[in-house]
C-alpha cells in the first residue's frame, strides 16, 4: 500500500492549506460576530459566502467527487487528506469548499443512482452550491442503528409515491437553502429485510412535509440543525424514486462507506487542531514556577496523542485504499473499525485539551468543546459504535473459523 501523495495532491494539499491559513482561520471570528448577530442560529452569514466565491476561484470545489467533469476527480484515497484539513475548521471549511455532509453524501447517490432528469434537477444545483439538501432515514419510533427497521411508509398510487412517517435528525433541513429531502422507507414490507426500502427524493415544498422542531445537539445548534420531520400523505411522482424499488438499503451502503471516510479524516483534522492548541497553550502558561509544558503530565498527553492520531491516520488511509483497490463490500471490516477508532480519537484529545485549557476549555473562545461535541456525536452518527464492533468482530470471529476448517 502506497500513501503517498500524487503531484495533483499534493498541489491540492498546498493550496488547501494555504487557504486555511490566509482565508478560514481568520474568518473564524467573523463568522460567529455575524450569527449572533442574526439572532438566527440557521442564518447565512456573508463571509461564508465569500470564503465559497474565493475556494472556487482556486479550484478548491467539489473536492469529495470522483469524477473528472464535475468534480476533481480524486480517489477516495487522494481525497482523504483534503478532508482531513477542512476537519480543523467543521463550521467553515467543508462548507467553503462544498464539500460538507449530508450534501456530500447525497450528490454521491444522486450521481450514481440519478436519472438524467434527477441530475438535471438536483445534482446540478446541489454541485453548484445553489442549493443544500439533508438525507432522511433515522426515526424517533424505532432503535434506526438497525436500518432494516424503519417503517415509514412509501406507497404506489397510480403515478405518484405516497409518503407517511416520523423522521428526525436530519441534518441540514432547518436551512431555508435546504431544497430536498432523499427519504428512505418501506415500499415493500412483504420482501426479505434488505429489500423492503426504497429511496425518494423529496422536495421539501411538498405539501406534507412539516418540519416539526429542531432539537440542539450537546446544547449547539448547528446552521443546518438536525430537524425532526413529518411526512404527512407525501406525494411525488413515480420518477422521484431513486435507483431501483427496493434497493434502498444498498443505496444507504454505497452511501455511507466513502461518507464515513469523510467523517474519520474530518474528526482527525480536528485533533490535529487540538493537539497545536494543546501545544501552544501548555507553552503559554505557567503553574507552580514552570511552563505547562515542562510539566511531565502534559508531556505525556502531548506524545500520546501524536501517537494516537498517527495510528488512526494509518488506519483510515488503509480503508480509503482498499475502497480504491478492492472495493467498499471488501472494506466493510476496515470502514467499521475506523468509524470506532477516529471519533473515539477525536472525543479523547479534544477531552485532554480542554483539561489543559481549564474553564477556558469550555467556552466558544476557543473550538475545543465544539470538538468534543462533534467526536460525541460521531459516535452515534453513520451508526453507533456498538454497531461497528459488532461487525468487526463477526469478522473476526468468521475468519478464526474459516482458517480451522
Amino acid at each position: 500500500m502506497d500513501f503517498s501523495y500524487s503531484p495533483k495532491v499534493e498541489k491540492l494539499r498546498s493550496e488547501l492549506l494555504e487557504f486555511m491559513d490566509s482565508h478560514i482561520y481568520p474568518a473564524e471570528p467573523i463568522y460567529r460576530e455575524q450569527m449572533q448577530a442574526s439572532g438566527d442560529p440557521h442564518h447565512d452569514p456573508a463571509v461564508l459566502d465569500e470564503l465559497k466565491i474565493t475556494a472556487r476561484e482556486r479550484g478548491l470545489w467539489n473536492l469529495f467527487l470522483p469524477d473528472d467533469d464535475l468534480g476533481a476527480g480524486l480517489s477516495v484515497l487522494e481525497y482523504a487528506p483534503l478532508a482531513e484539513i477542512t476537519g480543523r475548521s467543521p463550521a467553515l471549511a467543508p462548507e467553503a469548499l462544498n464539500c460538507s455532509a449530508p450534501d456530500t453524501g447525497n450528490m454521491e447517490i444522486l450521481h450514481m443512482f440519478g436519472t438524467p432528469e434527477q441530475k438535471e434537477t438536483w445534482l446540478l444545483p446541489l454541485l453548484e452550491g445553489e442549493i443544500r439538501s439533508c438525507f432522511s432515514m433515522t426515526e424517533p419510533a424505532v432503535a434506526s442503528s438497525d436500518a432494516t427497521n424503519i417503517r415509514a411508509s412509501i406507497s404506489r398510487d397510480g403515478d405518484d409515491y405516497v409518503i407517511n412517517g416520523r423522521k428526525w435528525f436530519s441534518s441540514g433541513a432547518a436551512s431555508d437553502r435546504c431544497k430536498l429531502s432523499i427519504v428512505m422507507g418501506v415500499t415493500n414490507a412483504e420482501a426479505d429485510r434488505t429489500h423492503q426500502q426504497s429511496m425518494v427524493i423529496v422536495p421539501m415544498d411538498t405539501p406534507g412535509v412539516v418540519v416539526e422542531r429542531d432539537p440542539t445537539v450537546f446544547g449547539y445548534q448547528d446552521r443546518g440543525g438536525h430537524p425532526q420531520i413529518l411526512f404527512d400523505d407525501v406525494r411525488v411522482p413515480v420518477a422521484s424514486l431513486l435507483g431501483e424499488e427496493g434497493g434502498g438499503f444498498s443505496i444507504a451502503q454505497a452511501r455511507l462507506g466513502p461518507g464515513r471516510i469523510h467523517h474519520c479524516m474530518r474528526s482527525i483534522g480536528a485533533a490535529e487542531r487540538c493537539l497545536d492548541l494543546m501545544i501552544e497553550r501548555s507553552q503559554e502558561r505557567v503553574t507552580f514556577g514552570k511552563p505547562l509544558s515542562e510539566q511531565g503530565v502534559i508531556r505525556e498527553w502531548i506524545a500520546d496523542t501524536r501517537i494516537e492520531i498517527e495510528q488512526v491516520r494509518l488506519l483510515v488511509l488503509k480503508t480509503a485504499w482498499m475502497i480504491d483497490n478492492v472495493g467498499t463490500k471488501a472494506a466493510r471490516t476496515e470502514i467499521a473499525a475506523i468509524k470506532v477508532a477516529a471519533p473515539n480519537l477525536l472525543t479523547r484529545v479534544a477531552d485532554r485539551a480542554i483539561q489543559l485549557f481549564g474553564a477556558a476549555g469550555f467556552t466558544p473562545d476557543f473550538p475545543l468543546a465544539e470538538f468534543y461535541a462533534m467526536g460525541r456525536w460521531l459516535r452515534i452518527a453513520d451508526g453507533p459504535d456498538e454497531v461497528h464492533r459488532r461487525s468487526v468482530a463477526r469478522a473476526e470471529l468468521g475468519r478464526l473459523k474459516a482458517e480451522n476448517t
